[in-house]
């Protein structure tokens, strides 16, 4: 049987602003004008005019509630964990001859790519990222939809959050993110090729907030050992009960990932739709349709 819902449902609330478009006074001055009847045909335009745009609003509000059609939805019980991957992408990865096949390839190109084969076999995951440079930001939020996290990593690049390496700025992005997950194994992979020196989070700060929170950080350094703050990132791990890997090259940081691969999974509850469907693509079409006739009939 198919089933029909809204995501949002608490973005109709928005569609109470459409009382302003009629109720909200105007401050308009009058003009006296002896003929008055050869504004009648413009009135009735203005009201229709009024009626497309609330029409425009309610149909784009629908789309910002996300409907949604499935067959069926079900809570499952998986094993696995919450995971967040906190990317280095200042200008030091773009770096090349970081793999003997591929030379030309940077460091942060195959980082992606390793990461992209991690994350497509974490079937019972919760995976989200962060990336940081001179600032952090979370670019997927933690999803248990590896086609669409593999989708956004295409869009990371080096330089996008800056040059610099706010590692603590980082580490508080995805804390940010794991501090409404229910899982009982909340983990943060850090992968940098350089040393904090930018940022507002101190490091030690964000470390004792993972502490507090049980999550664990493991750290990988990327690159020549003296290119990053290797003793920094030991003690990151082992201030939370992890693991600190060292990736001079490629295929060093190929075996890194197989050892994450083994670490211990706990349930996650989360829930399951069978052939879902988005549906926001609908009303989303039709707004712009609607807004382009009335920038036509404008011009006209």
């Amino acid at each position: 049987m198919q089933h029909f819902e809204f995501e949002y449902p608490y973005a109709f609330l928005l569609l109470l602003l459409i009382i302003c478009i009629y109720k909200c006074p105007l401050s308009i001055k009058k003009i006296i004008f002896p003929h008055t009847t050869l504004f009648s045909q413009k009135a009735h335009w203005f009201n229709r005019e009024k009626l497309l745009y609330s029409i425009i609003f309610t149909l784009l509000v629908t789309a910002l509630a996300s409907p949604i059609s499935y067959d069926s939805k079900n809570a499952q019980q998986r094993k696995g964990r919450d995971l967040v991957f906190v990317l280095d992408t200042s200008g030091s990865m773009e770096e090349s001859d970081y793999s003997a096949e591929n030379r030309q390839a940077s460091k942060f190109s195959i980082l992606q790519n390793l990461i992209k084969t991690f994350v497509t076999k974490r079937f019972d995951d919760n995976v989200g990222v962060s990336v940081f440079g001179s600032f952090a930001f979370n670019v997927v939020p933690i999803t248990y939809d590896m086609h669409s996290l593999v989708y956004m990593l295409n869009f990371l690049e080096v330089g996008m959050a800056g040059n610099s390496t706010a590692i603590g700025d980082g580490l508080q992005r995805a804390l940010e993110m794991l501090q409404k997950s229910n899982a009982r194994n909340k983990v943060i992979i850090l992968i940098t090729d350089g040393y904090q020196n930018s940022g507002v989070t101190k490091i030690k700060d964000a470390v004792a907030l993972a502490k507090k929170m049980n999550v664990k950080i493991y750290t990988i350094g990327v690159g020549k050992k003296s290119d990053y703050d290797a003793k920094l990132l030991e003690r990151i791990a082992k201030d939370t009960d992890a693991r600190s890997f060292e990736a001079a090259d490629a295929a060093a940081l190929q075996n890194v990932y197989k050892e994450l691969d083994n670490l211990e999974p706990s349930a996650i509850r989360s829930q399951h739709y069978l052939n879902r469907q988005v549906l926001f693509t609908y009303p989303l079409a039709f707004a712009i349709l609607l807004l382009l006739y009335l920038l036509a009939k404008r011009r006209s």
